[in-house]
């Protein structure tokens, strides 16, 4: 049965179609992250010229923040005056 060429043609069809389902998957999380980590490049960037270096636990605190999450904190952003606001907003997100 593997060897006649209906199961074969199927076989083929079936590899072609998870290929194509796969790297489509693949592509799409890979943008989905690579554009996250681009928005925590510019928050961090934004904090650290606006109260200096950052600690490592804010910053792990930032990466770890969801997609919604840090365009609310990029908004939120230009509200706080100082670090204590960053802090505050993160504790209660």
């Amino acid at each position: 049965m593997q060897e006649s060429v209906i199961y074969q043609d199927i076989l083929k069809k079936g590899i072609a179609q998870g290929f194509a389902q796969g790297f489509a998957q693949g592509f799409a999380q890979g943008f989905a992250q690579g554009e996250k980590q681009g928005e925590v490049a510019v928050i961090l960037r934004q904090l650290h010229r606006f109260c200096g270096p950052i600690n490592l636990e804010i910053e792990s605190r930032i990466q770890s923040l969801s997609k919604p999450q840090l365009e609310d904190l990029s908004k939120a952003f230009l509200d706080f005056t100082n670090l204590a606001d960053l802090q505050q907003w993160l504790d209660s997100h």
